[in-house]
């Protein structure tokens, strides 16, 4: 995940966090006069200044049925393993979006249905995006943890269309409006049980930084790739540590956070004091260690690709559930660099 277009696309101070979030530098939007983040560059081409994408749903992936003896004589798709699993499967069953593949299921209580299975042709498996575990990754939110009533009240808010990315073409944000559309109380009720129940483990590892590898995008995560370092600057940046095991969606294997030199500590500064009265402490209303209050959720830990995108989310005022108004006000005096040193410390804090 990177937290950045090239420098000679966006404006000096800009950033984006991509796979998942919006930049916090912003561009006027004069055909509807309401502002917009510059185009992320792994959605689509860069969109003239002002100019507002339409919004897209993302298409449900339909279940895969071959006429008999379509594949008479090919070889077998090779068996996968991820590092730590005696499973195996195929890269399709991977990827099954109504069956993904669970490579420790001994690792978590059982799936509800809606987890497992979600409803083939109408809704993904929850366990496609955010994994069998709710672990989830950069491009979407983790689970794991959360209290049970602030997951009921984030699909409620779904349902009603409260809750949405500030960026449109964000398809899976609306996805996941959808598929809160077609469930039933009792399944919102088990999902948000669940998930709750399940311990966060540390997956992400912070590293404070003035230079950063290469990266490309690829399924909305920033994988290094060859080419030369370049200076990190207001950026962080989030990438798999075994590129190979994020392609199988293992759970097990996590993610490099590198941010700013300095930022951890400036980071926890801000959130331990508001900044002489610029916001709230942070503990506040997240609890003792950010590890959650009631149904404020818990954010130490967490990817810093989802915190930004809901900081982002919640500034903008496209999140409007109840608990989203009352960040509005904490958020509306912080600069990007108040938000990448306070997103690099959160991370950085044992869940």
């Amino acid at each position: 995940m990177k937290f950045s277009t090239p420098i000679s696309r966006v404006p000096l101070v800009a950033f984006i966090v991509a796979v998942s979030t919006a930049g916090l530098s912003l561009l006027t939007a004069h055909a509807q006069q309401r502002q917009m983040p510059p185009a992320w560059p792994y959605a689509q081409e860069q969109l003239p200044p002002g100019e507002i994408p339409p919004q897209v749903t993302a298409p449900l992936t339909p279940p895969v049925t071959n006429p008999p003896g379509a594949n008479a004589g090919a070889p077998a798709p090779p068996l996968l393993q991820a590092k730590g699993s005696t499973a195996k499967f195929t890269q399709q069953q991977v990827g099954n979006s109504y069956a993904p593949a669970d490579w420790f299921p001994d690792s978590h209580p059982p799936m509800p249905e809606i987890v497992a299975h979600g409803k083939p042709g109408v809704a993904r498996a929850c366990g496609l995006c955010h994994l069998p575990d709710g672990r989830g990754r950069p491009e979407n939110a983790p689970l794991q943890g959360l209290p049970y009533d602030y997951i009921v009240q984030q699909l409620h808010d779904f349902q009603q269309g409260l809750r949405r990315s500030a960026d449109p073409r964000k398809a899976n944000t609306l996805e996941m409006e959808n598929i809160a559309r077609t469930m039933s109380e009792d399944e919102i009720k088990e999902a948000a049980k669940y998930f709750s129940t399940i311990k966060v483990p540390k997956y992400v590892r912070v590293v404070e930084t003035d230079k950063v590898p290469a990266t490309r995008v690829q399924g909305e995560i920033f994988f290094t790739t060859d080419g030369p370092e370049e200076p990190i600057g207001l950026r962080v940046i989030e990438t798999p540590e075994d590129a190979a095991e994020t392609r199988l969606r293992n759970p097990k294997s996590g993610f490099i956070a590198y941010v700013p030199a300095g930022s951890i500590k400036r980071g926890e500064a801000l959130a331990a004091t508001g900044g002489t009265g610029r916001t709230t402490p942070c503990a506040v209303c997240h609890g003792p260690d950010l590890k959650g209050l009631g149904p404020v959720p818990n954010l130490a830990g967490r990817s810093p690709s989802y915190l930004a995108r809901q900081m982002y989310d919640m500034k903008l005022g496209t999140r409007k559930g109840a608990l989203s108004a009352l960040m509005m006000p904490v958020l509306a005096n912080l600069t990007d660099a108040d938000i990448v040193d306070l997103i690099a410390f959160i991370a950085s804090r044992e869940p």
